[in-house]
């Protein structure tokens, strides 16, 4: 069962890394390299503060940095359990998919999935309240982790599982924030 299933997660790799193209390799490049999202990083720590002001907006990127040190660190714990090799690193198939970035660390889960999820969940639950379309949150994730793919450093499966662990971490991080949010911010 499992062997089948890591086949079509093989499949589905080649199938989504074949799409690209030499023209947009330099977008995708920029797309995966976090510093790049800062501007994002900014607007969304510009709503934050719009809507909640300067000290809970501190308190907000405590538990943003704590976000990203757990899945940070959970993800590592992962990738050298599983020990996965990464498409671009596994001679069964790199020969005959599109290598654009290259990495020799494991691959199973993604660690910028899981990061950009959890954070992604994080802001939703924070945002959501003040903003209408505060799911549209949700596509910074789904194209970050695409760029992945792209570049052949993930499979499907492994942004998959990055999301998920993602999603979870960041919704309880969410609730400890909401339970020191009480204890520290008892009016709001």
């Amino acid at each position: 069962m499992l062997e089948k299933l890591l086949l079509l997660d093989t499949k589905l790799f080649l199938f989504l890394n074949g799409l690209g193209s030499d023209k947009y390799d330099g977008l995708w490049l920029f797309i995966t390299k976090q510093t790049n999202w800062t501007p994002v990083f900014l607007i969304f720590l510009y709503l934050i503060y719009k809507k909640i002001g300067m000290r809970q907006t501190l308190f907000v990127l405590v538990f943003v940095a704590l976000i990203v040190t757990l899945t940070d660190q959970f993800t590592n714990v992962v990738k050298y359990a599983v020990e996965r090799l990464r498409p671009c690193s596994n001679p069964n198939i790199n020969t005959i998919m599109r290598v654009v970035k290259s990495s020799d660390t494991f691959s199973f889960f993604s660690g910028h999935a899981a990061n950009s999820m959890a954070v992604c969940m994080f802001l939703y639950k924070i945002l959501k309240p003040y903003y209408k379309h505060t799911y549209l949150l949700f596509l910074w994730p789904l194209v970050f982790a695409y760029s992945r793919i792209y570049l052949g450093l993930h499979y499907p499966l492994d942004i998959l599982c990055g999301y998920l662990f993602g999603l979870l971490s960041g919704y309880i991080v969410y609730r400890f924030y909401k339970l020191a949010q009480a204890k520290y911010f008892p009016i709001l």
